[in-house]
């Protein structure tokens, strides 16, 4: 019986135990099921707070993102992400798509004036992790927002042409929007396509620019306005902190903008900009100019590298000029080539006057090709003629090209007088006018009685020692017998004397290889034309449509381009650049009208001063003519009687020539009378030109109060200027263009 009972009360004791064992159990996973629960509440509390601080901090943000594009773009709001696309292209004009343009031009920004814009990079940061906490994701915020700003630039619009969702950048913008930046390729170039930001702004016209550049070369260019102001005319805006690249001469300059006013971003279109441009070394520290400077007497040493050029640069004074003009001194570039120890290395030497910085075998003035040491004589020779080149006061440039081998080589320049100059005969690389200077001042005059001829040397010797000398002469020397040449040697040098095939030149058989390489090897141009040495340097100066020229309109040394397209400017003799430069407008000095630059001169001469001498340069037109008796432009050729006068200081003519006929220059007919100009006028507009008088209509509004009286049609159409060239009264300056064109 007891063992019963104690059966039982384990058994129940073991049911109890299992039972408080499960309650426990149950107990414990509603307590980890309550604390999970309440950790999935937290967590999604926690996630709905920063949910709700990113959206407030997105609409913080988007709403001053909306203030600062209202109050930047002056009342239009623009401010979208492009696909990024570099394109080739000068300046800072962008391309965007035709969905820009209408929304743009829905906000009336056309009426503004220029369009500018603020190009920026787009930055692909990583998100925030949702675990973070909202003072953490705050900071993360305003790190990313503030202190990361991207770098950005601005630019104008060329054209609203560009694919949709892609905004076209030339290099200016892109590389100074920083999408060079190695920062931002590391970050960003495994995302593909680069995106940029483009807004619209609006940009105070810019006052004061300091410019710094990067090198120390631009320090050499011979203009540094009219470069800057060719390479500005190119750009809408400038930024502080953009690199500005200049083109000039085929070599491309880098100009940092340091300051800008009167903000750090300014307009150029229009504005009158004072530019200060800072040395290179007056803040950082740069390389060294390419033009090594060289002083007159003083012997610098270098080494190039076959292939290559090394470049010097040196001055000639007024004072030296004068000596030059008035050939008392010689300018005298020397080169001597180190040759120990056996070398075969060798230099040529290439001399240019500024502007032209950098001469070259395609492009020089003066050069020299002698084998081993050389010396160019700048000053040239009276008998040369029409090739004499001009030797001033002014900067001018060395090339040091390396023929052959590394060469080591002394370079010096000297002002010499003009007696002390020695003859060094024909030389490789001189030509005709070079030899008969030399040769001819030791020649001797036939005037002089009791001297004779040597028929071997063709000198003229005293008769008295004729026979001896000519027994001596015909014994040691030889004379050549190339048509020609007729050069007299030693006849133990006979073998080594040759003649070129091709333009047969004298020169040495060691001298030959070079003179066949530099001279007759063909070269090829940037144009694409293969020409020979001195074909192609007269090419270069003349001919070919990439070589530099001075503009004539705004002084910058320029690629000529191709003829221009407009058959008045040909000519002219205008380039196609000076043809696009010249079509920019002016202000005229004495009446204010806004003249194109290269009718300027058709403009004062038909206005104002009649034909007399004119500024700007080259003029279609020389003050040697004799123009007609011309009046103001309000007043009717028929209103004249009695006396008129030309210009100030000029005979007073009167009006008595009624018999006189004038012929119309282009069918030959004849009118007479005294109306003879105004029925000239009148057959031109109507059988020529057309022109196309005003209507009644239109001059209602042209005079105020309106005319009691009525006006004659003669009268308007005598509203006259007189071409300058033959004095004949035109209609209107349209008509004198087209009278020089076709009869002048």
């Amino acid at each position: 019986m007891d063992f019963e009972l104690r059966a039982a009360k384990a058994k129940w004791e073991k049911e109890q135990k299992e039972k408080k064992e499960k309650a426990r159990k149950r107990l414990e996973q509603e307590r980890k099921a309550r604390e999970e629960a309440a950790k999935r509440q937290e967590a999604i509390e926690a996630a709905q707070r920063i949910r709700r601080i990113e959206e407030t901090a997105a609409a913080i943000a988007a709403s001053a993102q909306e203030l600062e594009d209202l109050e930047a773009g002056d009342g239009i709001i623009f401010n979208r992400v492009f696909k990024a696309l570099l394109v080739a292209g000068k300046g800072d004009k962008i391309r965007l798509p035709a969905s820009s343009f209408e929304q743009l031009s829905s906000q009336s920004a056309i009426d503004k004036g220029p369009m500018f814009f603020e190009v920026s990079a787009v930055h692909h940061g990583s998100r925030p992790s949702t675990s973070s906490s909202a003072a953490s994701h705050l900071e993360q915020h305003e790190i990313n927002g503030e202190s990361s700003k991207p770098r950005s630039t601005h630019a104008g619009v060329l054209e609203f042409t560009a694919e949709e969702g892609v905004v076209e950048l030339p290099p200016h913008v892109w590389h100074n929007a920083g999408f060079s930046d190695p920062e931002y390729l590391s970050k960003n170039i495994h995302r593909g396509i680069p995106e940029a930001r483009v807004r619209y702004v609006r940009l105070p016209k810019g006052t004061y620019a300091k410019l710094q550049p990067e090198g120390g070369d631009f320090a050499d260019v011979f203009n540094h306005k009219a470069v800057l102001e060719t390479e500005l005319r190119q750009h809408a805006s400038l930024t502080e902190g953009d690199l500005l690249t200049v083109h000039h001469g085929g070599v491309d300059y880098g100009l940092r903008v340091l300051e800008l006013k009167p903000r750090t971003n300014v307009s150029v279109l229009e504005t009158d900009l004072e530019v200060d441009v800072v040395g290179p070394g007056e803040t950082t520290s740069s390389p060294q100019s390419r033009l090594s400077p060289l002083t007159l007497g003083k012997a610098e040493s270098g080494l190039v590298e076959e292939g290559k050029y090394t470049y010097y640069r040196f001055t000639i004074d007024p004072q030296t000029e004068k000596g030059i003009e008035a050939r008392t001194l010689d300018i005298l570039v020397h080169l001597e080539v180190e040759t120990k120890g056996g070398s075969d290395a060798d230099a040529d030497l290439y001399v240019a006057a500024h502007p032209l910085l950098y001469p070259t075998k395609h492009q020089h003035q003066w050069s020299s090709h002698d084998v081993g040491s050389k010396v160019i004589c700048m000053t040239a020779s009276p008998s040369t003629g029409e090739s004499t080149k001009v030797v001033g006061a002014g900067g001018y440039s060395i090339g040091v090209f390396g023929f052959q081998g590394n060469t080591r080589f002394r370079l010096w320049v000297e002002a010499r007088a003009a007696e002390a100059r020695v003859s060094h005969g024909q030389r490789l690389g001189a030509n005709a006018g070079d030899k008969e200077a030399s040769s001819s001042a030791s020649q001797l005059t036939q005037s002089d009685d009791g001297f004779s001829l040597c028929q071997n040397c063709k000198q003229l010797v005293p008769g008295r020692t004729l026979m001896l000398h000519e027994a001596y002469c015909r014994r040691h020397n030889f004379a050549c017998q190339h048509p020609g040449c007729g050069v007299v040697l030693r006849k133990g040098d006979k073998d080594k004397h040759v003649h070129c095939s091709k333009c047969g030149l004298g020169l040495t058989s060691e001298e030959l290889a070079k003179h066949m390489k530099v001279f007759h090897e063909r070269l090829k141009c940037e144009c694409g034309v293969e020409l020979e040495m001195e074909a192609m340097v007269e090419h270069r100066a003349s001919s070919c449509p990439k070589r530099l020229v001075s503009c004539r309109f705004c002084g910058d040394m320029v690629q000529a381009g191709a003829p221009a397209d407009n058959v008045r400017d040909r000519l002219r003799d205008l380039t196609q650049h000076e043809s696009e430069c010249g079509a920019r407008t002016a202000d005229c000095d004495a009446c204010g009208r806004a003249i194109m630059l290269k009718e300027m001169d058709i403009h004062i001469a038909a206005a104002h001063s009649g034909g007399q001498s004119m500024h700007r340069g080259d003029s279609l037109f020389t003050g040697s003519a004799t123009p007609a008796a011309t009046l103001p432009a309000n007043e009717p050729l028929g209103a004249r009687s009695g006396a008129v006068t030309n210009q100030p200081g000029a005979n007073r003519v009167t009006d008595s020539s009624i018999s006189i006929q004038v012929e119309c220059p282009i069918c030959s007919t004849k009118f007479g009378g005294a109306d003879r100009e105004q029925q000239l006028n009148s057959h031109l507009d109507d059988e020529h030109f057309k022109t196309q008088l005003p209507t009644p209509m239109d001059l209602d509004g042209l005079f105020s109060p309106a005319p009691t009286t009525s006006v004659p049609e003669n009268s308007l159409r005598s509203l006259t200027v007189s071409c300058p060239i033959c004095g004949m009264a035109v209609h209107s300056e349209r008509d004198l263009s087209q009278h020089i064109d076709l009869v002048h």
